[in-house]
């Protein structure tokens, strides 16, 4: 299929096609992810990871994706030591970091901002989270590790479990999801329910939004359990997160009113939501996920820089 998308700032700027297109270019790199043949597909090209927040997983997997294609990166991963302390813009930066780069990875803690660096940008820009905002390309590992593990995304029944007002990656799934089955499960503390604006939204596309405190109730139905942490560093006070952390913990007591198939994702970091001894158990699929993180961002990438070739 032809990829005209030119940056990727939210899930809804992907067509169901492109992000099909994303899963089976995945597919495809998992031999050059593993270090299996060496790649020249971005050879000559510069990748700047710009992160405006604490980032493992997602600024490590994409420096790594562009080196396992062939090409180099560029990073300011400690915003304390650019001249963001000077007090430059952020369009200002992102009009000097383009020139240093062909593509810019961006995280931020305001969210809206990616979408201000692509109109700012004369090169692709890949939101890698804006605040409580949005972070698609977590959206799409999640949905590579959902359709190699169930063989498919269609019908499903999915939960999203946790902090569902503050966590972006609850907020990209939701809508990506949903494209492929028409219920959602959501389960949060009180006060932690997924914004209003998107139950409208999602419930204005006819899909049906059941929000319930009862997990184990709704276990045995499931087909994937989508876990969060509660984000303490986005809570006004730490009372406020102390009253919700550890309402909700998967433990093995817990599984065993699920469905032997049931597949646990997490996008990680975790604290105590999930109990380790579940990680020797076949529900398990948040490493997977880590290394799926890999190779869907090696198919952005590359997707990226062909579209941006035309």
């Amino acid at each position: 299929m032809t990829f005209s998308v030119k940056n990727i700032i939210s899930i809804a700027d992907l067509a169901d096609k492109d992000i099909l297109t994303i899963l089976d270019r995945a597919d495809k790199m998992e031999r050059l992810a593993r270090g299996g043949k060496q790649s020249r597909l971005l050879e000559g090209r510069i990748l700047a990871t710009l992160f405006y927040e604490p980032s493992t997983r997602t600024r490590l997997s994409f420096e790594s994706a562009m080196l396992r294609l062939g090409g180099s990166t560029v990073s300011v991963a400690q915003v304390g030591a650019s001249s963001v302390v000077k007090g430059e813009s952020l369009a200002d930066t992102i009009r000097t970091v383009e020139s240093y780069s062909d593509i810019i990875v961006l995280r931020h803690p305001q969210e809206g901002a990616a979408q201000w660096a692509a109109e700012v940008a004369s090169i692709p820009i890949i939101n890698a989270g804006d605040g409580a905002g949005r972070h698609p390309t977590q959206t799409l590992l999640d949905l590579a590790t959902i359709r190699k593990s169930q063989g498919k995304l269609e019908g499903l029944n999915v939960a999203v479990l946790g902090d569902l007002r503050f966590g972006r990656t609850v907020h990209s799934l939701s809508y990506a999801i949903t494209r492929f089955t028409d219920k959602l499960y959501c389960v949060a503390p009180e006060g932690l329910e997924l914004p209003p604006e998107i139950v409208m939204d999602l419930e204005g596309q006819n899909k049906e939004i059941v929000q319930t405190g009862d997990l184990q109730g709704i276990l045995p139905d499931l087909d994937v359990l989508y876990v969060t942490r509660i984000q303490k560093e986005r809570f006004p006070s730490p009372a406020d997160y102390e009253r919700v952390r550890g309402q909700y913990v998967i433990d093995l007591p817990l599984l065993e009113h699920a469905k032997p198939t049931l597949d646990i994702l997490h996008p990680l970091p975790r604290v105590d939501e999930i109990a380790p001894a579940v990680d020797k158990t076949p529900y398990a699929r948040y490493f997977s996920q880590v290394f799926n993180g890999l190779v869907v961002r090696m198919a952005v990438l590359d997707l990226l820089m062909e579209a941006h070739k035309t």
